[in-house]
């Protein structure tokens, strides 16, 4: 028991030495790391020291450097501005001598000036002291004072003076009409040059192809009840003659001449004339007239580009086509005019739509077969019933001047329905003779040696003439159109403005293969 606890006290000492020994290795490894720490921190320390010297050294260097540098810029630039100064200096010197100058001329000048007023001022004096001395004088001769003689000088100059406006003012109106008539007459003529509508001339008969002579008998009848049935269906006269295989429908109303013959030729190709077969043919017929009159009426409207149009005055328009008045389409006629309107109504700034469709409905009265009233009149009410603006319906009751125009657009539809009925081929001049005139406007200009071709266009008042480059200079080309012009004025008679282009030029082809 005793050796044991001899054995646990020396264990004891042994651990309590053990861990003294450990704490005082601990402690002197401690103490020997922290005297090299110390060590280190001091080498760190005294390094970054001497680094700090030598930046700090450098960046004294450099700005001594940068300093020298400034310095020496900002000499550079106060030697010029102290050079500019100088010069500044300078011209301001010599400015304010010349200005010095200036003053001295001004005071000399204001001198002059003075002593000239006090010239003028005794002059005046002078002056008015005769004006005086006259005026006594005048005064006593003329027995008159000077507040009468003005009176009577003043009464003088207004008595003049209306007398030179009324004389001007009559010039002025004089000129400004030649003016506007000439304006007129060059617009009027601008615009007839670019109208290029087609001559149409019809007559009051056609006639009706048969397939043989026999048919001639069926469409007479028995006792002649199916033609008397055909000429009362119809309003028109049936000829029948002796022309082999054709009869004539023969009427002054062309709508009802178009029924007729399209239900003939109907009749004679089916071969059934009788009477229930006629009133079928001929109701068939008008209705596609009235079908094929609503469309001619539907494409003169996209012609033109106007819209908004009731259908009943679209159909009233159709039937225009089938219409003729002393000779000319009146569908075409009112076609014709309304570009017309809208070309003149453009050149003068007016309302270019309402003087087109005023222009193209200003003969709507004449698709009526049996009016009372005139057509311009029954238009006008037509055209107000179915809701057409009231300065159209002034335009069309207006246009033969039945009622005074309430518009330029009205008076502008009476310019275009007059234009478009005496150009040339419309109505007085047949074809024949309108193709005759311009053929002997051609033969004129190709009479004369040296031409090559010639043609007369827009009925004759532009005529080309081509001449051979090799027979004629452009001296005797220019020679050619005088004389053209002279044979012209002499032989025809024309209204407005005619052109003549004589062209000579040379051409150079070349083929290959």
């Amino acid at each position: 028991m005793m050796n044991i606890s001899i054995n646990l006290l020396i264990f004891l000492v042994s651990v309590v030495f053990s861990f003294v020994l450990g704490i005082a290795v601990r402690l002197i490894y401690a103490k020997t790391r922290l005297t090299s720490a110390e060590n280190e921190a001091e080498r760190v320390l005294q390094e970054a020291k001497r680094s700090a010297a030598d930046e700090k050294a450098k960046m004294i260097a450099e700005g001594e450097v940068a300093l020298r540098d400034e310095r020496k810029a900002l000499m550079r630039e106060n030697s010029a501005a102290r050079a500019d100064i100088q010069k500044r200096e300078a011209g301001i010197s010599d400015r304010s001598a010349v200005l010095e100058k200036k003053m001295q001329e001004l005071d000399d000048s204001r001198s002059a000036l003075a002593r000239r007023e006090e010239e003028i001022r005794c002059k005046e004096e002078e002056v008015r002291r005769k004006g005086e001395a006259i005026l006594s004088e005048f005064e006593r001769v003329a027995g008159m004072t000077a507040e009468d003689a003005k009176k009577e000088i003043v009464s003088r100059i207004e008595e003049d003076a209306k007398k030179d406006a009324v004389s001007i003012t009559a010039k002025i109106m004089d000129e400004a009409k030649e003016e506007g008539e000439r304006k007129a007459q060059e617009l009027i003529l601008s615009v007839m040059q670019r109208v290029a509508t087609n001559v149409v001339q019809d007559n009051c008969v056609s006639t009706v192809s048969l397939p043989n002579d026999e048919m001639k008998g069926r469409i007479i009848g028995r006792e002649g009840r199916n033609i008397k049935a055909l000429e009362n269906l119809l309003g028109v006269d049936i000829i029948i003659d002796d022309t082999p295989e054709a009869v004539i429908v023969s009427s002054f109303n062309p709508i009802r001449k178009v029924i007729a013959t399209r239900a003939l030729e109907l009749l004679t190709a089916d071969g059934r004339i009788h009477q229930t077969r006629i009133e079928d043919t001929i109701s068939r017929v008008t209705r596609e007239i009235d079908k094929t009159s609503f469309e001619e009426g539907e494409k003169v409207l996209l012609d033109l580009g106007i819209t908004t149009i009731s259908a009943e005055l679209t159909r009233c328009l159709g039937r225009l086509f089938y219409r003729r008045s002393y000779g000319q389409n009146v569908l075409q006629h009112s076609k014709e005019t309304a570009i017309i309107a809208g070309m003149i109504a453009s050149e003068l700034h007016l309302n270019v739509n309402l003087a087109r469709r005023a222009a193209l409905l200003h003969d709507i009265g004449k698709a009526h077969e049996n009016s009372e009233t005139a057509h311009a009149e029954s238009g006008a009410r037509l055209a107000e019933r179915l809701g057409e603006n009231k300065l159209v319906v002034n335009a069309i009751r207006s246009h033969h001047n039945e009622c005074e125009p309430e518009s330029l657009e009205a008076i502008v539809v009476q310019i275009a329905d007059a234009i478009s009925a005496s150009r040339p081929g419309a109505r007085d001049e047949s074809i024949e003779n309108y193709m005759k005139r311009l053929d002997d406007i051609e033969n004129i200009a190709t009479s004369f040696e040296g031409v090559d071709k010639a043609y007369a266009i827009q009925a004759g008042r532009d005529i080309r003439v081509l001449v051979d480059p090799k027979k004629v200079s452009d001296a005797k080309a220019r020679e050619i159109a005088s004389e053209i012009t002279k044979r012209l004025k002499a032989e025809f008679r024309f209204l407005g403005q005619i052109r003549i282009t004589v062209t000579r030029e040379t051409k150079f082809v070349e083929t290959i293969g």
